[in-house]
């Protein structure tokens, strides 16, 4: 069973007043140092054995305070540095300023030399606290009605635990990019890419919000354990896989022009019934059923025909 280890937050000394205090150390040591081989070279030398004491002072002096100036740490807002002591976890430092720690602490970030997203750089020793960019490739997964399509994912997301994200893990940055791609591939095949045609289920393409939050809490349960908070998972990238991009276009494009001839005719016959019923009304002409039923076909053609209407005059009677 893994072990979980709790984060400590690591209270740093002073830098600036250890930068002082190593500073002078050296120079101390070099007083004595530069003294004692002053000395040493006298007379009276082999009589005062404290002058290589002097001597050796200063030196341990220097290599001392010398070795103590790798304690010393600068960190910027939104920065913090996990430490081990001869491999134990030893604390986190999380607050921005100059600090002094023990100077045998080794920093550890396992995606240390990893790129930045958006040519940002190169991660270092400190880890970012920052919200930051995960933008995968585009994937092909099938939807649930077993569509192919091509999917990607734009994830915002931060450090919340820098503990768990140095040792839960072995890299976290590889870890979320990973759990990313799995994510999407579990919420793709829970919806189908478009809407049916009761129009009442959920889909990927047309239900981007909801789509989202399921998402965000899918990924924030796998990455969990690796203390990293997910601020956003949005789709960026939603399309039929290019096999059957021919025939999808086809099928919505057949089934926009049924709605809109649904649409056309609904008007059409609405129109026809309103100048029949304002004929009768105002007595304007009185038609048998034959010449009603002819009326409502003409006026069908040229309400619902594609193109302008060529109307034929008749010179003579209608009867």
């Amino acid at each position: 069973m893994q072990k979980q280890i709790e984060e400590r937050t690591l209270k740093g000394l002073n830098g600036w007043l250890m930068l002082a205090v190593n500073i002078l150390g050296l120079i101390a040591g070099i007083v004595l140092m530069i003294v004692g081989v002053l000395l040493v070279g006298g007379e009276d030398a082999p009589q005062n054995p404290q002058y290589f004491a002097m001597f050796g002072a200063g030196c341990v002096f220097i290599i001392v305070f010398s070795i103590m100036f790798a304690g010393l740490k600068v960190l910027a807002p939104n920065e913090a540095m996990v430490f081990t002591l001869f491999g134990k976890y030893h604390g986190t430092l999380d607050k921005d300023g100059f600090y002094f720690v023990n100077p045998f602490c080794v920093s550890q970030n396992p995606a240390l030399g990893m790129n930045l997203a958006f040519g940002m750089g190169k991660v270092t020793r400190k880890l970012s606290l920052k919200a930051m960019t995960l933008n995968n490739d585009k994937q092909k997964v099938n939807d649930e009605e077993g569509n192919p399509i091509e999917i990607s994912v734009v994830v915002i997301w931060r450090i919340k635990n820098c503990a768990k994200a140095v040792f839960a893990v072995d890299n976290y940055m590889n870890y979320i990019s990973t759990q990313s791609d799995s994510a999407i591939r579990q919420v793709a095949r829970q919806y189908p890419y478009d809407v049916s045609e009761n129009g009442d289920e959920k889909s990927l393409r047309g239900s981007s919000q909801e789509i989202a939050d399921v998402l965000k809490a899918e990924l924030q349960s796998r990455v969990e354990m690796a203390g990293i908070e997910i601020i956003e998972a949005r789709i960026n990238n939603l399309a039929y896989a290019p096999e059957i991009a021919a025939a999808m276009l086809q099928r919505q494009q057949a089934s926009a022009i049924i709605a809109a001839r649904q649409k056309i005719v609904d008007g059409a016959v609405s129109m026809v019934e309103m100048a029949l019923k304002k004929l009768s009304d105002n007595d304007v002409v009185e038609l048998d059923d034959e010449r009603k039923a002819a009326m409502v076909s003409n006026l069908l053609v040229v309400l619902c025909g594609n193109r302008d209407a060529q109307p034929v005059v008749n010179s003579g009677s209608i009867y």
